[in-house]
């Protein structure tokens, strides 16, 4: 079982905190000799496979790390273009790592805007007035979570479909806002949060949540 995000949202929609825990195990890492037997192409600044399934390898896949080096974008981490070094033959055998692309700064942002327009929506269509809004989204490999505040701050937890204790997690994550946020003289209400001990606090409680499941009795 795991938790895999935690996002927060401003009333305005506005995502003002993220955390993610990126997992390895959906990523496929392989030795090819030239010439290289998958057709790769750049798409939104990603070097994505657009054709050559093989070996845990999947069309849409990024190109996540060279010979250990992590790629970013198009660039490996040390300057290096990725589909110029993966063109000359010079430098094969080469290790390549794959996996799912990872969402940018800009696509989170857009996203939990999407997220707070469609929380809006799933209000307005509930036959009985004073819904809350979506509560949860359940796909086979994930569930959101969600919980909104009297004050219309989000709190949104990505977790495993297993993961037992959201909703109690979920109001412990209000609990440290509270605390390590909104107490912090130099908080800012609606603006990105960068606070240590809120931070540190939110770690420690994924931690517990993760080990125990759960937070206090009844949850």
């Amino acid at each position: 079982m795991a938790i895999f995000s935690v996002y927060v949202v401003n009333k305005a929609g506005g995502l003002i905190y993220q955390w993610d825990s990126y997992s390895p195990r959906a990523e496929a890492e392989k030795t090819f000799s030239y010439p290289l037997d998958l057709l790769l192409k750049l798409h939104d600044e990603r070097v994505l496979v657009a054709f050559g399934q093989r070996d845990g390898i999947r069309v849409g896949h990024a190109v996540l790390a060279i010979n250990g080096v992590d790629v970013n974008g198009k660039y490996t981490a040390d300057g290096k273009e990725v589909l110029e070094y993966l063109g000359n033959s010079a430098n094969y055998p080469v290790s390549i790592r794959f996996g799912r692309p990872r969402l940018t700064s800009n696509e989170k942002l857009m996203l939990a805007s999407m997220f707070h327009s469609l929380f809006a929506i799933g209000s307005q269509l509930s036959p009985e007035q004073g819904s809350s809004g979506i509560e949860m989204l359940e796909t086979d490999t994930f569930k959101l979570h969600c919980f909104q505040t009297l004050t219309g701050i989000k709190f949104v937890v990505l977790a495993d479909p297993r993961q037992a204790g959201i909703d109690s997690l979920l109001r412990k994550i209000y609990e440290i806002y509270s605390d390590f946020a909104l107490k912090n003289p130099f908080y800012s209400l609606e603006m990105p949060i960068r606070c240590e001990l809120f931070d540190q606090n939110l770690k420690l409680a994924l931690e517990v949540a993760e080990k125990a499941g759960t937070f206090g009795p009844g949850s």
